[in-house]
């Protein structure tokens, strides 16, 4: 008896010592200057520092977006220094300062992001440059450390694929990968590029590697071919963590007439073998990256598209669509919806004869896990649409909640990954109006890892 004891002791001293999962949560800092100018909803969608508070807890690290590349001199700088510099805001310090409350937390500045939009090419010049390359990396060093960060987060601004939908199946996923996208090349010289960002990711950590305890990551924006631009055995040990931002798969900006998941799991029947998480998930691995490295992104937000009298009444995806849905009354956008503003269309179904009627959700028909298992099914994802009606146009919402959201996290469990990121905090729903839980889709995410 006194045996047992002793190896349940073990066993629990083991589990308590087993390394916690990652939650990397974004802040995109345009949550606090979107304009709102006669939005009727001001104080319910503009997001400032001190309402990171409620969900720091559940954060391992706190990642603040963006910072870009001054174009005549590739230095890193912030791109809105009256928000992050200046003392009327001085958000830099303001994110940092957490820290105090929250002293396991590591805060990281991410730049990139699709959020630097002056002259684009500026990312693919710099990394033909040495010279460029090191005006970058002694200023960002600068920058983090200046204003108490522990590291950088490179998001960098690689072309992107171009969209095209593919209904055959293409043999093995990673032989023959251009192939598959066409023989078109979205970039004349990727093969410099990426050497060049091998040789950035390299000198960024040597940099980075003199000061005490700060950290490199890199997030591989969505729909960025990792097998052209990711040297992987070359720069998995120079970074700390991997952030791969496998959603915005489809949306209405890259696919305006055809309505599908934006972020499935697995692939779905008929779909492009390498558009899901886990072919991009298992593409790293494959290459030589420790699980334990990788993090997969879970977007806070829906991609929306409007609905015609072309679509199908039935709802299920791919549908024929008319290009982006109806802009929110918080976020103002097309084609993009906050999760609190899909919640609203859901709550409340019994609205008035004559009234816009409310989006009718839809589960995953396939999904079959069991402790983040995959079994017998595919996990695609959530969705939600409103049919055409009295010459109104419909809706079609591809989005994640709690529950795809807790599911994600049990599948990066299952794959012995690094964790979860939450692509951003300001798109959850921060203010809790939809249950009276605050950001009910990273506490999900957390609490299923």
């Amino acid at each position: 008896m006194k045996g047992l004891l002793a190896l349940a002791a073990l066993l629990a001293v083991a589990a308590a010592n087993q390394p916690q999962g990652k939650v990397l949560c974004y802040y995109d800092n345009k949550s606090y200057v979107r304009d709102f100018e006669g939005c009727i909803y001001p104080a319910q969608a503009r997001m400032l520092p001190t309402d990171l508070d409620p969900a720091l807890s559940f954060c391992t690290h706190l990642v603040y977006g963006y910072a870009g590349i001054q174009p005549d001199t590739y230095k890193m700088v912030s791109l809105n220094e009256n928000l992050d510099i200046d003392r009327a805001h001085a958000n830099y310090r303001a994110i940092t300062n957490f820290k105090t409350k929250y002293p396991g937390l590591k805060v990281l500045l991410s730049v990139g992001g699709d959020a630097d939009t002056e002259e684009i090419q500026k990312y693919n010049l710099l990394l033909e440059s040495p010279q460029a390359r090191t005006a970058f990396v002694n200023s960002g060093v600068l920058l983090a450390e200046q204003h108490g960060f522990d590291g950088i987060d490179l998001a960098w601004q690689f072309a992107k694929i171009k969209p095209k939908k593919i209904r055959s199946t293409w043999g093995s996923i990673w032989h023959g990968f251009k192939k598959t996208f066409g023989t078109t090349p979205v970039d004349e010289k990727e093969a410099e590029h990426r050497e060049g960002f091998t040789a950035l990711v390299r000198e960024m950590k040597q940099a980075l590697s003199l000061k005490p305890n700060m950290q490199l990551a890199i997030t591989v924006l969505p729909n960025v071919n990792s097998t052209i631009y990711y040297d992987i055995p070359a720069i998995i040990n120079l970074v700390d963590i991997v952030n791969l931002g496998v959603y915005d798969y489809n949306t209405p900006e890259r696919n305006p007439k055809e309505a599908d998941y934006a972020a499935p799991t697995y692939k779905p029947q008929n779909r492009n073998e390498l558009l899901n998480v886990d072919a991009v998930v298992n593409h790293w691995i494959h290459g030589g990256a420790p699980s334990q490295k990788l993090v997969v992104g879970i977007a806070t937000f829906a991609r929306t598209w409007k609905l015609d009298s072309d679509s199908e009444i039935s709802g299920v995806p791919p549908i024929h669509a008319d290009g982006p849905g109806e802009a929110g009354p918080y976020t103002k956008t097309e084609g993009i919806l906050s999760y609190p503003e899909v919640c609203a269309k859901l709550i409340n179904p019994n609205h008035q004869k004559g009234m816009r009627p409310h989006l009718r959700k839809v589960t995953d028909p396939s999904k079959r896990f069991d402790q983040g298992l995959k079994k017998d099914g595919d996990f695609f994802g959530t969705y939600a649409y409103r049919l055409p009606e009295n010459d109104e146009p419909g809706l079609w919402v591809s989005y994640e909640d709690p529950d795809t959201a807790g599911q994600k996290a049990l599948y990066a469990k299952s794959k012995n990954l690094g964790g979860v990121s939450i692509v951003d905090l300001s798109m959850d729903d921060f203010r809790g109006l939809c249950t009276g839980d605050k950001y009910p889709i990273l506490r999900a995410a957390k609490y299923r890892l």
